[in-house]
């Protein structure tokens, strides 16, 4: 997972709070519950112990996933954006080819990516297909469909 993940300084702030609140309230809270099952008797046939131990597995996965995902941030200050060119953190308005219809997005990185809020991240079809793209151009996205064309209509921050 060496990948960069492009972040702004709140959600990079907001992962840091998360791992936090895993390790000292959740992490604890595991550990509880394992001791509890654990004093209830055989271990064999103890299905609390098991599932005590399944959601701590679990846990650590997610710590050790928002770790890696902390190490590899890069901060992007949103202030210095260029917008001439499709970039991460960019809103971009697009103009889908085929349907016409006109939609707008912004650019970020895989942690912040949600749909319904209009974020899609810069790793996706889309994203990748308009990244360093100007305004007036047109964005050929491969997909599952076929080849779908976006012309870029606004680029904003």
């Amino acid at each position: 997972m060496s990948e960069i993940n492009y972040v702004t300084m709140e959600t990079f702030e907001s992962m840091k709070h998360e791992l936090h609140h895993l390790k000292s309230v959740e992490r604890p809270a595991a550990s509880r519950a394992i001791a509890e099952a654990r004093e209830k008797g055989d271990l064999k046939e103890n299905a609390e112990y098991d599932a005590a131990k399944e959601s701590q597995g679990m846990l650590e996965a997610k710590i050790k996933q928002l770790e890696g995902a902390i190490a590899t941030a890069k901060i992007v200050d949103t202030s210095t954006i260029d917008t001439s060119k499709v970039t991460i953190l960019t809103r971009v308005t697009i103009t889908n080819m085929a349907t016409k219809k006109t939609v707008t997005y912004q650019i970020v990185g895989e942690k912040e990516a949600d749909l319904k809020a209009g974020k899609i991240s810069a790793s996706s079809p889309i994203g990748k297909g308009l990244i360093g793209k100007v305004k007036g151009e047109i964005a050929e996205v491969q997909a599952p469909t076929g080849v779908l064309k976006f012309k870029v209509v606004d680029i904003t921050v």
